[in-house]
């Protein structure tokens, strides 16, 4: 498998898992308070990659690049999974997925800006596509009940945290390697919800047990698992085209609490998610590039064969 393609199988494991996440946390929401659930989510995690990293016998960075690091891990583990258990709270799954997937729009244009990627035409085509798609799923609404403005501004600041996250983590692994980025980096964000803590033992002791398991599932899955293959896409594609790809992750939301939560999508949730979908599909194709054009100048000279002349007289 050539390094695209891993990239690319890498990405759908990781949309695949955060679409999931949306809908796990709507449940779970039920039982834990957002700190809690971000607390044991993180520290599931932590313990998880800690595992894979021992095995691997990764070291800590250093200097610049651990301060990235910790600085994407409180942000994006961290102040993000926080504030989205406490956006479910007030959203319907589907519709905090497509809040928190406006910032692949942020990073794209920062990508393209400050990170030297460009602005190619397959992916801006692509992420105006998906874009349109997420507006009328935003317009019609996703079918799964009521919303409130705190919701929105919640859903809206944690899309903010996740594209800051992106662009810090894609500068930290110029030199960190992705096992030892999502590792460091979980560890901070759980370090960072430790105050919830205390209040973890009293909630985990009196939710069910499907409660418990769906905590757990956040901790290896959406966050061990998904955030290692994330990171390992990321050190071999642009950021703002691995970020286009997320934009597919409201249609499977929509789809999974759909089937799952009884969230029945409206019309506009089926449109919205066809277009997100074909969206990122355009994004993902690589640029066309210009057929060499042949000049006059760029044509080998026609050599003749020299013949004797004859003489006249």
């Amino acid at each position: 498998m050539d390094a695209s393609t891993a990239a690319v199988a890498a990405a759908v494991v990781t949309m695949l898992l955060w679409a999931s996440s949306f809908v796990v946390i709507r449940f779970t929401g039920t039982y834990f308070s957002p700190g809690v659930m971000a607390f044991c989510r993180l520290f599931v995690g932590t313990l998880a990659l800690a595992v894979v990293a021992v095995r691997h016998r990764s070291r800590l960075p250093r200097g610049r690049s651990l301060a990235l690091v910790l600085i994407y891990g409180v942000l994006w583990f961290g102040a993000y999974t926080v504030l989205l258990n406490w956006a479910e709270r007030h959203l319907d799954a589907g519709t905090a997925s497509l809040l928190v997937n406006f910032a692949p729009i942020i990073v794209a244009v920062a990508a393209g800006l400050f990170l030297g990627e460009g602005f190619p035409r397959p992916l801006i085509v692509g992420m105006t596509t998906a874009f349109v798609g997420v507006v009328v799923i935003a317009v019609g609404g996703s079918g799964g009940g009521t919303n409130d403005l705190l919701g929105i501004s919640l859903g809206l600041v944690t899309a903010l945290l996740y594209a800051a996250g992106v662009l810090t983590q894609k500068a930290a692994l110029r030199s960190v390697d992705s096992l030892t980025a999502t590792w460091v980096g979980c560890a901070a964000g759980m370090l960072a919800t430790v105050p919830f803590a205390p209040s973890s033992i009293g909630e985990l002791a009196h939710a069910p047990a499907s409660a418990v398991v769906g905590v757990i599932y956040l901790g290896v899955g959406p966050t061990a698992i998904a955030f290692t293959t994330w990171a390992f896409a990321l050190t071999r594609t642009d950021a703002g085209k691995l970020a286009a790809t997320s934009l597919a992750v409201p249609a499977l939301a929509i789809l999974l609490s759909w089937l799952t939560l009884g969230e029945v999508p409206t019309i506009y949730g089926f449109v919205g998610g066809t277009l997100c979908l074909g969206g990122v599909a355009m994004s993902r194709r690589p640029p066309r590039t210009a057929a060499p054009v042949v000049t006059d100048h760029d044509t080998d000279p026609v050599v003749r064969p020299l013949t004797p002349s004859r003489d006249l007289t």
